[in-house]
């Protein structure tokens, strides 16, 4: 089974049991927000990420939106179908609209985001 958590920010990380490679990506409530993604600007392989700061841009139709990486860590992978269908991110964000792999640095950081339940009671409250 695997772990998932969120920040904040609309951005979830996924980690199979075992590993320390984490999946990120925008949430299902990030991509409605969003609308239709025309374009994701994804942080380069071997770039140090450190938690909360900015790494990819993901644009639609109507704004472009940072995205935050949820723990610090080392990109090892990003998505290379979303060059080809941006909106994968939109269809199915939190599974083939994956954003990009991160080896995590410091595993202690995921205590600090958000289970699921707990992120759909935050995007359950008004703005």
């Amino acid at each position: 089974m695997a772990l998932e958590r969120f920040n904040n920010e609309h951005q979830y990380i996924r980690i199979e049991d075992g590993s320390d490679i984490g999946v990120v990506g925008i949430t299902m409530h990030a991509a409605e927000q969003l609308g239709e993604i025309v374009f994701c600007d994804l942080p380069q392989i071997g770039r140090k990420l450190k938690a909360g700061e900015a790494c990819a841009i993901v644009e639609s139709a109507k704004t472009a939106s940072d995205v935050f990486s949820p723990v610090s860590g080392e990109v090892i992978e990003v998505n290379p179908g979303l060059d080809a269908s941006p909106t994968l991110a939109n269809e199915n964000p939190e599974d083939k609209g994956w954003l990009f792999k991160l080896r995590l640095s410091d595993e202690a950081e995921l205590d600090k985001l958000m289970d699921r339940p707990t992120y759909e009671a935050f995007t359950a409250q008004p703005a």
